[in-house]
């Protein structure tokens, strides 16, 4: 067996001519990383005394419905009647007004929760139902699922938290154009929404 001799350390010089540059980059870094932090501590802080603070801070959900801009809408229909325009239909809106209009009636439904009710009788469930999301031009703001035959409920998802609730009696109550809002948005008589 050998003995293990010591590694031997590498010596070199230091290139003189570089030691400058370096400085003098180190140097410009901190200027900049100062002046950066002076321009913050000056910037008025949002939310203390600014008006425009909380009206242009983005928002998601029902926070969010006078932000919306586009609204993409699904209908699903598992049983088609004879002669009907069934199946699965998608119409985006692009119309601010339209879309609003329906994302505050979904809003409203689900801000008045119709309290569970023991089971009762519920119409025929022909499957028809809606799926959409609302947008802020390429921001999602929220999505919604309304079951309009059987028992109707509609339910409202945004960042993760989902609320629902049947559009029975205050809910109902809480929307009543819903139906013409969607008809609207969809551009057709409110009779072909159910």
């Amino acid at each position: 067996m050998e003995p293990m001799t010591a590694r031997a350390r590498r010596t070199g010089m230091v290139n003189q001519r570089r030691i400058p540059g370096l400085v003098i980059a180190g140097l410009l870094c901190a200027a900049l990383a100062g002046c950066g932090t002076a321009v913050a501590a000056t910037a008025p802080a949002q939310g203390a005394g600014d008006p425009l603070a909380k009206a242009t801070a983005p928002q998601v959900g029902c926070a969010s419905v006078n932000q919306a801009t586009t609204v993409t809408v699904t209908r699903h229909m598992l049983f088609a009647e004879p002669g009907s325009n069934a199946g699965t239909r998608t119409v985006t809106q692009r119309k601010a007004a339209l879309v609003r209009a329906l994302f505050g009636d979904f809003c409203a439904v689900v801000s008045h929760p119709e309290p569970r009710q023991p089971l009762h009788a519920c119409p025929a469930d022909f499957g028809l139902s809606y799926t959409g999301t609302f947008y802020d031009r390429q921001r999602v703001l929220a999505t919604f699922a309304y079951d309009v035959t059987g028992c109707p409920q509609v339910t409202v998802t945004a960042a993760g938290k989902s609320r629902g609730t049947l559009l029975l009696g205050t809910a109902a109550a809480a929307a009543p154009h819903l139906k013409a809002d969607l008809a609207a948005v969809l551009g057709v008589p409110q009779s072909q929404v159910y």
